[in-house]
Parts: structure tokens; C-alpha cells; sequence
């Protein structure tokens, strides 16, 4: 590939087009990046976090699915995140949601809200704002009548980190 160059593509003063080489260093980097995010989503949950999630499911598996959790992925302060989220469901008598929660993987307590939800609330949805403590996986779970459980997991990454325990 052959770059731009500054004098055959001059944008007026100080101003250039982006050469070739570097759209591809971006995508290139860019898809590295990925790769990484996905792998640390795939990897195994601490321990603590998988007991409290065990806790609320009650014995029942946790499966993936009918969770949408709407939080950014990139986040620049993390002192307080908007957080929303929905599980679909009719939320009659026979099939509604009962519970939900949010749990996240590095903040000082795992569990940072639950919520109790019942057929007359009529639509499964909870919106909260959250700390974060660095960058860390954040994980909603509903439990339905049921006692089925569905769960969603983001990587949620974090520029200014919040709620951080100093050690003294």
C-alpha cells in the first residue's frame, strides 16, 4: 500500500487525509482489541462472584438469553453508569419475572441491586445507575415463576475507575 502523501493531498493549511498505512494499523489494532475483549468475556468467573450468582439462582442452571442489559461498554468515569435492564416476558400470572439482579466482577460487595418484580408490574424492566470500580464484567440474571434463570454478561471497560478501597 502506498501511503498519501502531504503534497499530493493537502487539505489546506496544517491539514492532511489520513494515509492508507494508518487505517490499516487502526483496524488492525482495532481487531486485536477484540480478540482480547472476547476472551477475557469468555473467561471463567472469580469464584466469589460465581457463589453469589449460584446463591440467587437457588440450584437452577443459569442460562444465557432472554436478558437484554443496556450499559455502554466504554465507560469514562466510573462513579456512576446508567444501567438498564429488560427480560422478555408476558408477565401474566402463570409466566412473569420474580427477581432481578445485577452483579458485577471487581467492585468491593458482587451484588449491586436487586429488584422484586411480580405479574402487576406489568413489564420486566429496571433502570439503576452503578459504580465501577475498574474495568470488569457485569452480569443482570432474572429469575421467572418457574424458577428458571437467564442471565447477560458485558465487559463493561473503565477509564476513571470509582469505589476503590485504599489500603491504609
Amino acid at each position: 500500500m502506498l501511503p498519501f502523501t502531504a503534497a499530493a493531498h493537502n487539505q489546506g493549511p496544517g491539514r492532511t487525509l489520513v494515509s492508507l498505512e494508518r487505517r490499516h494499523l487502526v483496524v488492525v489494532a482495532m481487531t486485536g482489541w477484540l480478540a482480547c475483549a472476547r476472551q477475557v468475556a469468555a473467561a471463567p468467573l472469580p469464584d466469589d462472584l460465581a457463589a453469589a450468582i449460584a446463591a440467587f439462582a437457588d440450584g437452577m442452571p443459569v442460562r444465557e438469553g432472554r436478558v437484554s442489559l443496556d450499559i455502554a461498554e466504554l465507560v469514562d468515569n466510573g462513579n456512576t453508569v446508567p444501567v438498564s435492564v429488560a427480560v422478555d416476558s408476558p408477565m401474566t400470572e402463570a409466566d412473569h419475572v420474580t427477581a432481578i439482579s445485577l452483579f458485577n466482577e471487581r467492585n468491593p460487595q458482587r451484588e449491586v441491586a436487586h429488584f422484586v418484580l411480580g405479574p402487576s408490574a406489568g413489564l420486566a424492566r429496571v433502570s439503576t445507575r452503578m459504580r465501577l470500580a475498574t474495568t470488569q464484567r457485569v452480569v443482570a440474571l432474572a429469575r421467572m415463576r418457574d424458577g428458571s434463570c437467564w442471565s447477560r454478561t458485558v465487559e463493561v471497560i473503565v477509564t476513571l475507575a470509582a469505589c476503590v478501597e485504599s489500603e491504609l
